[in-house]
C-alpha cells in the first residue's frame, strides 16, 4: 500500500493541507529516476521525485508514497528513542514514529504533526508504540502539490 504523509491538526484530526519541504537534486548515477534529499521539520533522506525534474530542486508542498508494508521484525521494529525522526541509515530510509493501528488492518505512523499509512503484513506490531521503519530509497517516492 501507499503510504501518505499529511499534515495532522492537534488531537490526531487528519488536515487537508500538505507538507512543505525543501528539495535538493542529488547527482544522477545513471538511472532514470530523478532522485532528491528532502529536508523536513524531522530530518532528511534521499527519495524518488515524481513531479518535473526541473522543478526538482526548492520549496514544495509534498505527499510521500511509500512501496512498502511494514513487516513487524523485518523492516519495523521498537525504536530507541520515542520522537519522531527521518533520516538515512546503511543505505536505507528510516522513519521513526508512533504506530496505531486502525481496525480496518491499516497502520497509522505519527511523524510529528504528519502521518503515514501502510498496511501490515502478519504479525501485526505492538499498537501505541514507538517503531523505526527502514525502506530502500527506491521505495520512497515525493509528488508535489500545486495549491
Amino acid at each position: 500500500m501507499a503510504g501518505i504523509l499529511a499534515p495532522v491538526e492537534p488531537g490526531g484530526v487528519v488536515d487537508d493541507r500538505v507538507v512543505l519541504v525543501q528539495t535538493e537534486l542529488m547527482p544522477r548515477s545513471g538511472a532514470e529516476r530523478v532522485m532528491v534529499r528532502v529536508h523536513t521539520p524531522v530530518g532528511s533522506a534521499v527519495a524518488v521525485w515524481r513531479g518535473d525534474p526541473h522543478d526538482a530542486a526548492g520549496p514544495h508542498h509534498i505527499e510521500w508514497t511509500i512501496r512498502e508494508d511494514i513487516h513487524w521484525g523485518l523492516n519495523t521494529r521498537p525504536a530507541l528513542l520515542a520522537e519522531p525522526g527521518v533520516r538515512e541509515e546503511a543505505g536505507q530510509v528510516v522513519l521513526r514514529g508512533r504506530l496505531q493501528l486502525t481496525e480496518d488492518g491499516v497502520a497509522v505512523l505519527e511523524l510529528g504533526h504528519s502521518q503515514v499509512l501502510f498496511d501490515v503484513c502478519s504479525p501485526p506490531p505492538p499498537d501505541d508504540t514507538w517503531v523505526e521503519i527502514r525502506i530502500d530509497p527506491d521505495g520512497v517516492e515525493l509528488y508535489p502539490y500545486r495549491l
